[in-house]
């Protein structure tokens, strides 16, 4: 295991363990977590993998394969930089939470496609957050270590993301996807295995990197919860007129809050369909929520468009953005016999527009955060 090696490299000596989370890409329900949504997303086979020690002082020492020659040496966590906010913010969220954490040696290894949508960043904050769980007898259950990683990522990185990511990470079972209530944090698995019926999730990475802090997520976040101060409500979730709501709404705010409250429709839906083995059926509701997200939550790119429709063109049942947006990667339901196909005309529009063609990945659901060593 290379990351085992690079520990010895770097601190003469084997880890203590090695832990792995994974990515995730979320099927339906997007923007919806940080308005007390649903969300169904599931994880990805590839992820994060922490090798780390404690250590007898506070000191944290942060090294990654992806970034060579960049350790931070972290006596106080508060100082990291860059990619080492994330490991160091948990660090720190963990203490402000009065947990038991002293210091730790830290080497990361991720294949997760950096800047695609599929929580690189998440990722990394629960490798390393159930290294120090179990490194330090926490006992933090998933969805506790869950809302530290995303506290950690709010109040330290300053990136107002949603619930969704960390739990994805820290809870989903293979061939399952994850239904998630992310007001009341009730988590349930959905049988999500689309080999039985010959199809698989395809996705698209446009390589456009998106940089979420650039304050347009936050301007998202902060349109809904006008919107819903405005409708008396706690948060779009409790909206159960639309029309009643949309009248009372302009602009901005009016047309988010449409997108909330179908999107969430939208989720129940692919889950009933699920239930009812109505697999090739969810496509059109994929499509419906690219629309909206493009439309009302104006979230999209140039990019991500022609991704989804070159798909849908080229056979998908059905396909969408996933993800923040503003680039990043777009999902297609594909049958395995059409996946070339779907490659190709994406491609060819792609070439057309004079851009770099896009990356393809298939993507199964795999197991949620765990030891591996």
């Amino acid at each position: 295991m290379r990351v085992v090696d690079a520990f010895r490299q770097a601190y003469g000596e084997e880890p203590a363990g090695v832990w792995h989370a994974p990515g995730r890409v979320n099927l339906i329900g997007e923007h919806t977590d940080y308005n007390d949504g649903f969300v169904l997303p599931f994880a990805v086979p590839w992820g994060v993998t922490a090798a780390v020690s404690p250590r007898e002082d506070l000191t944290v020492r942060i090294s990654s394969l992806q970034a060579p020659g960049q350790e931070q040496v972290l006596e106080d966590v508060e100082r990291a930089e860059g990619w080492a906010r994330y490991p160091a913010g948990v660090v720190s969220t963990l203490r402000g939470a009065g947990l038991p954490v002293r210091g730790a040696d830290i080497v990361i290894d991720g294949d997760v496609p950096k800047g695609a949508g599929l929580s690189s960043s998440a990722a990394l904050e629960v490798s390393v957050g159930l290294a120090l769980n179990d490194l330090y007898g926490l006992g933090l259950e998933p969805m506790e270590l869950a809302r530290l990683c995303q506290k950690a990522e709010n109040d330290f990185v300053g990136m107002p993301c949603g619930i969704m990511d960390q739990a994805a990470s820290a809870l989903s079972r293979e061939g399952h996807a994850l239904f998630l209530d992310c007001r009341s944090l009730a988590g349930r698995a959905v049988p999500f295995d689309l080999s039985a019926y010959g199809m698989q999730i395809l996705i698209i990475n446009t390589g456009v990197h998106h940089e979420l802090a650039d304050g347009q997520y936050a301007m998202r976040r902060r349109d809904c919860e006008n919107a819903a101060k405005h409708l008396g409500v706690p948060s779009l979730r409790d909206v159960t007129d639309l029309a009643a709501a949309l009248s009372k709404l302009s602009g901005d705010e009016r047309a988010r809050t449409q997108h909330v409250v179908t999107e969430n429709h939208r989720v129940e839906a692919v889950i009933g369909l699920l239930r009812a083995g109505a697999v090739q059926e969810i496509g059109a509701l994929l499509n419906a929520s690219h629309l909206s997200l493009r439309d009302q939550y104006q979230v999209s790119c140039p990019e991500l468009d022609v991704a989804v429709e070159g798909a849908v063109k080229g056979g998908a049942r059905g396909a969408r953005m996933t993800g923040g947006g503003f680039g990043g990667s777009a999902i297609a339901l594909v049958a395995d016999d059409r996946v070339d196909r779907v490659r190709s005309t994406v491609e060819q529009a792609y070439a057309e527009r004079g851009w770099a063609a896009p990356t393809f990945l298939p993507a199964t659901p795999a197991a949620g955060a765990r030891r591996v060593r």
